[in-house]
């Protein structure tokens, strides 16, 4: 069978594997001007799945919101997904009662119950909507996932969340809601196993975090499990050396964004001009290399050769231009809009420390050579100009919305793709580091697909990471996670697998940003060899 991958870059961010994606944006508390500004920054750019986050952008409209894109030659063929909804029984579909409703702060919910019912309930937690966006409940991945769930006795249920954005003020008091709505319509589950891709990660981590009773276990996919403070700041890191090295003396902003839709405009401007040349070339590698952006973007092609820069480059312009850009230049409005100011830093950063721990260093250099740049003279730069202090409510904001302590008391086990340039495989690292300083190391297990883009994973990986969870949870200790084990259970799945299974063995870099309740608790006294303590606000 052909593969063909999606490649619409909707509403929503990150939500279905090969199969969908989403979004989430403002908050209520703010004055209806603004909210009015976010809901015209979605209109425009509205239309898009960046479902797995893959897309090929055919152009971005000026005058509005998210972005318009077009379908391409990487469409995700829905033969496969047909097929699989073809292979779930009449019957079993029929016997499915559905429950919708709306919660007390307008959030609209959604339940799955099919009979006969295992009592297991899955509560999903959906991505990043964008601002504006059509924000329905959802409480699956993806229609193929869900089909077979159902049939195999899974109760589905999931909220909308109240708003869009960075909506995890509200995401984790609806997601409760919705399991309070449950037990009144459908009774209490044997056990409820929180799961969620990208934003919806991040949301699957909280709400084990903030509500361990009512949870028996975790699936958090893609999911941005740095915590909020260290993704912020370190976008902030690659847009400072953007503006740095390519932007000085231009209007763009990095923090404190007073017109998104201009201010992104212009940011792509400045990245179309810079790789128009070598030097342009090498300078947006090294701010790249500074997120650990990954030099792979297309899941229907295979990885570039690791020394094959001048490919990985081009991938890292595609990631930035198609997807990275519009959360760094445009998006982060929307958080600061929620977090009353700017709630990222980089004082105290060493940008030559930085560089040396990323996974990108031996391409930038190769690339400044063949420029005849000045890596040093260009680090010196970095290091040398002025720095960006955050608001202290801006971070205490952010820190609550939201930053892990590693407490867990029951399984989780974690998914990611290896080739993520949203959401970096290294979030991994930085949430396997808190939970092993709190001594919780023996409830934490990864898993890892080798493929390009943002939660890409087939329905087949998709149960099988599930499947080996509920085996921890029924027998007491975790199964054989090998990738040639898992990969065979993913391939006996048949029309699960949209793409090859490609589980592999993988441990991924340090997170260069990390920031987690340990280094919250360091930041009154000296700096944290991690770096991640090194703001003066």
């Amino acid at each position: 069978m052909s593969v063909m991958f999606a490649t619409e870059l909707s509403s929503q961010i990150g939500s279905g594997g090969l199969a969908s994606a989403d979004y989430e944006a403002s908050n209520l508390r703010r004055a209806s001007a603004d909210d009015r500004r976010f809901q015209n920054l979605a209109r425009s750019r509205n239309g898009y799945t960046i479902a797995a986050v893959f897309v090929n952008k055919n152009s971005v409209l000026k005058g509005g919101s998210p972005f318009m894109w077009r379908m391409t030659k990487h469409t995700f063929s829905i033969c496969a997904l047909t097929l699989l909804l073809l292979s779930v029984t009449r019957s079993a579909v029929a016997a499915v009662t559905t429950y919708t409703g709306t919660l007390p702060d307008g959030a609209t919910f959604l339940i799955q119950v099919p009979s006969p019912w295992n009592g297991t309930l899955l509560l999903y937690s959906h991505g990043y909507v964008i601002p504006g966006s059509p924000n329905p409940a959802r409480d699956v991945g993806d229609p193929a996932t869900g089909a077979f769930l159902l049939s195999n006795g899974f109760a589905l249920a999931g909220s909308s969340y109240a708003h869009t954005g960075w909506a995890i003020q509200e995401a984790l008091p609806d997601q409760i809601a919705v399991l309070d709505a449950f037990a009144a319509l459908v009774g209490p589950p044997r056990r409820t196993i929180a799961w969620g891709h990208s934003l919806g990660g991040i949301i699957t981590a909280g709400l084990i975090q903030r509500f361990p009773d009512r949870f028996k276990a975790a699936l958090p996919m893609c999911g941005v499990l740095s915590g909020g403070v260290g993704t912020w700041n370190q976008g902030l890191d690659a847009e400072f050396a953007f503006k740095t090295l390519l932007a000085f003396g231009t209007s763009l902003q990095v923090v404190n964004i007073t017109d998104p839709i201009t201010n992104l405009g212009l940011a792509e401007s400045i990245l179309a001009s810079a790789q128009a040349t070598p030097q342009g070339k090498a300078r947006f590698a090294l701010s790249a290399a500074l997120a650990d952006t990954p030099g792979w973007f297309n899941p229907a092609s295979p990885e570039p050769a690791a020394r094959d820069f001048a490919s990985r480059e081009v991938n890292q312009f595609l990631w930035a231009s198609e997807v990275d850009f519009p959360f760094l230049f445009a998006f982060r409005a929307e958080l600061e809009f929620r977090a009353g100011g700017n709630a990222s830093w980089n004082t105290g950063v060493d940008y030559r420390k930085q560089f040396e721990r990323s996974v990108d260093r031996d391409e930038v250099r190769a690339l400044y050579k063949q420029a005849g740049l000045s890596l040093d003279a260009d680090l010196d730069t970095l290091n040398d100009a002025a720095r960006i202090t955050a608001n202290p409510d801006s971070v205490e904001y952010l820190e609550h919305n939201i930053i892990f302590n590693g407490r867990i008391s029951f399984p989780v086990l974690t998914l990611h793709t290896t080739g993520d340039g949203l959401v970096s495989n290294q979030n991994e690292s930085a949430y396997k580091d808190v939970v092993d300083e709190a001594g919780n190391q023996r409830w934490l297990r990864r898993t890892f697909v080798h493929r390009a883009g943002h939660c890409t994973f087939t329905p087949a990986e998709t149960v099988i990471a599930l499947q080996n969870l509920i085996e921890r949870l029924d027998n007491g200790r975790w199964p054989d996670l090998d990738p040639s084990t898992l990969n065979a259970e993913a391939a006996a799945l048949g029309p699960l697998n949209v793409a090859e299974p490609s589980f592999l063995r993988f441990e991924p870099a340090p997170f260069l940003r990390p920031f987690d309740t340990f280094d919250e608790r360091h930041c009154d006294g000296e700096h944290h060899d991690s770096v991640a303590c090194n703001v003066e606000f």
